[in-house]
């Protein structure tokens, strides 16, 4: 039986570190949920307005769409699991949200979630399965996309399973450096090996996750992400303490700041939150690794007590995946849609088609990999590897 990722990524892949409140986020557009015949609830950011707008342009008059946006994903996480015990749980929420409107029960149709909480969602029955087979764009994502939401009841990947939800925006782990710090070395770093290097010593700041850590060093030694066995990798470890002895800071939070600050010379973190960085910094460049590296997701998800899908519903899943929709949450979102990668290079706009970071070349996505559920025992092996080489500095 699969259990749920602690090891996972802050804000994206932290799961439920504190309980989230209910829906707090600003209302970007439609009416009240009395009057919505489509109620979504998404990740802030991780739309564009113009999308949102122009899709309200598209829709029948008679209908209405209602797009809320919440600031954190594990307060998204935390409504499907009100929504799913409302009587339990409303007067927890109640308690320690005094301002939320007690006399609204509605349920969204449609929640932003993460890649790596479907498992989670999907055992403990938070959601319900999508009908997408029948979407005419569903059919134009690549089949990693169907991969990657096609779980059995356990919550694990199965060509054979259901559909439980619906990829809209993706990034990546990169590499973030200063050029002028590295312009004194006369090299850029290009694969993970480099952060290794002698002269990186204590001048590397990274995300504090052990997935990601200890993933990373697997992709350095030729191996994946998702292993099914770490006791069989002596070297493991000893890659891990001498990439702890490169790394001056470890923070989920704050692994951008000592790299602004000229503090560090390389960060190793998340794109939705280094593309905008290198839009305002000048002397920041970064790379996606040679040998590839982790993939996240924002997924729609059905909750499980929502109405039944309906026609709307599915017209803005499809939606998502049209070329031009697939242009401007590239564009815009600071993540990339699943669509793009299927479209013709005529249909992507120059400023996508000629950043690497964004539209990334297929023998390169090839080596990437999403982090799937672990099984327990190897779980449990990450942790106490984490532990063990932590407590070694």
């Amino acid at each position: 039986m699969q259990v749920s990722l602690p090891i996972a990524r802050l804000n994206r892949r932290t799961f439920l570190v504190n309980a989230g409140m209910a829906i707090l986020g600003q209302s970007l557009l439609g009416c009240g949920a009395t009057s919505t015949a489509l109620e979504i609830l998404f990740l802030k950011n991780s739309l564009p307005p113009q999308l949102i707008s122009r899709f309200q342009q598209q829709i029948k008059s008679n209908n209405s769409v209602n797009f809320k946006a919440e600031s954190q994903l594990k307060t998204l996480f935390e409504l499907l699991q009100t929504w799913q015990n409302p009587r339990s749980r409303k007067s927890s929420l109640l308690s320690r949200f005094p301002l939320i409107n007690s006399t609204s029960d509605a349920i969204a149709n449609l929640v932003t979630t993460g890649d790596v909480w479907l498992s989670d969602a999907i055992q403990k029955q938070f959601i319900q399965p999508l009908n997408l087979s029948s979407l005419s764009n569903w059919s134009q994502l690549n089949p990693r996309w169907h991969q990657l939401v096609q779980r059995n009841q356990q919550g694990l990947p199965d060509p054979q399973g259901k559909i439980w939800a619906a990829p809209y925006r993706w990034g990546t782990t990169m590499i973030v450096y200063r050029k002028d710090k590295f312009k004194t070395l006369g090299w850029t770093p290009k694969n993970w090996d480099d952060l290794w290097r002698k002269e990186l010593q204590q001048r590397l700041s990274c995300v504090d996750q052990p997935r990601e850590v200890i993933g990373l060093t697997l992709k350095k030694l030729g191996l994946s992400y998702n292993p099914t066995e770490l006791t069989n990798l002596p070297q493991l470890k000893t890659e891990l303490i001498a990439f702890q002895r490169q790394v001056k800071f470890f923070s989920d939070r704050f692994y951008l700041q000592p790299l602004l600050l000229g503090d560090v010379w390389a960060a190793i973190g998340w794109s939705n939150e280094i593309l905008p960085l290198l839009n305002r910094e000048s002397d920041l460049a970064a790379v996606i690794p040679e040998s590839g590296t982790s993939l996240w997701a924002d997924l729609w998800v059905q909750p499980k007590s929502a109405q039944p899908t309906n026609a709307l519903l599915e017209d803005w899943l499809n939606f998502c995946w049209q070329p031009e929709a697939a242009n401007q949450i590239s564009l815009f979102s600071n993540g990339i849609s699943p669509r793009l990668e299927s479209l013709a290079p005529s249909d992507i706009l120059p400023k996508i088609k000629n950043n690497p970071l964004r539209l990334i070349p297929n023998d390169l996505l090839e080596r990437c990999e999403f982090l799937y559920p672990l099984a327990p025992e190897v779980q449990q092996q990450f942790l106490t590897l984490w532990k063990e080489v932590r407590q070694s500095a």
